[in-house]
């Protein structure tokens, strides 16, 4: 079922960070839901509360409006998490529990962002990225791979976590984060109630760095780092 409509106008040309603003919320929604072909520009400029004009104002055509949409999911969490990994005061099993909190807190305050995602790597296929998807990894992707996989090799070789290949336990970790959010249909499916409440969220932010603690931490400095 469709949005309801808002009244009014979200903004105009006078207000530009207003209006660029409403537009993004509603393109994330319908391209989360729709994806990419499915996603109508007359539903966006309706969830906005704008002139459908104004769409083509601001960006340039429905591709132009997808990219910006994408971008926007990665910059911010780019701006999260990299404020975490690259402290240099963190000992290895602080910063990257800091970091598993960081990426989860934000992918919860928009669960639409991992099916956005989601949606955009099964658009491109299986064995290349589409352009719009490469540009913006490697802009906010690799770095955040990058610093993630020094991470677990620095601790590593501390002595802080186990012997592990970097490469495999960072994909393990982003599984670990994202996954539930990719699978809320299911969760919901298994389990009674909302697997989005603020206490299921919780919970499993819980289980989450539990997790890792238990997978990543060297055997004698699992137990202090999970209670640290």
């Amino acid at each position: 079922m469709p949005a309801p409509a808002k009244s009014g106008k979200s903004g105009s040309r006078g207000e530009p960070e207003k209006t660029r603003a409403a537009i993004l919320k509603a393109a994330l929604e319908e391209f989360a839901h729709e994806g990419v072909t499915g996603a109508r520009t007359d539903e966006i400029a309706r969830r906005a509360g704008v002139n459908k004009a104004l769409l083509y104002y601001y960006f340039k055509d429905k591709d132009g409006l997808y990219a910006a949409s994408l971008e926007q999911v990665f910059s911010g969490l780019f701006e999260k998490v990299m404020a975490v990994l690259e402290r240099t005061d963190l000992p290895p099993r602080e910063k990257l529990l800091l970091y598993a909190q960081a990426h989860f807190d934000y992918i919860a305050s928009s669960p639409m962002y991992p099916r956005l995602v989601q949606r955009e790597f099964m658009r491109s296929g299986t064995r290349t990225l589409s352009p719009i998807a490469s540009r913006i990894l490697e802009r906010y992707g690799r770095p955040i791979y990058a610093r993630l996989e020094k991470l677990i090799a620095e601790g590593a070789e501390s002595g802080d976590f186990r012997k592990v290949d970097p490469t495999h336990t960072v994909t393990s970790i982003l599984g670990t984060i994202v996954f539930y959010f990719i699978s809320l249909p299911a969760k919901q499916f298994m389990h009674a109630g909302d697997p989005t409440s603020p206490e299921r969220i919780a919970q499993r932010r819980a289980a989450v760095l539990d997790f890792i603690c238990a997978a990543v931490f060297a055997p004698a400095r699992a137990e202090k780092g999970k209670n640290g």
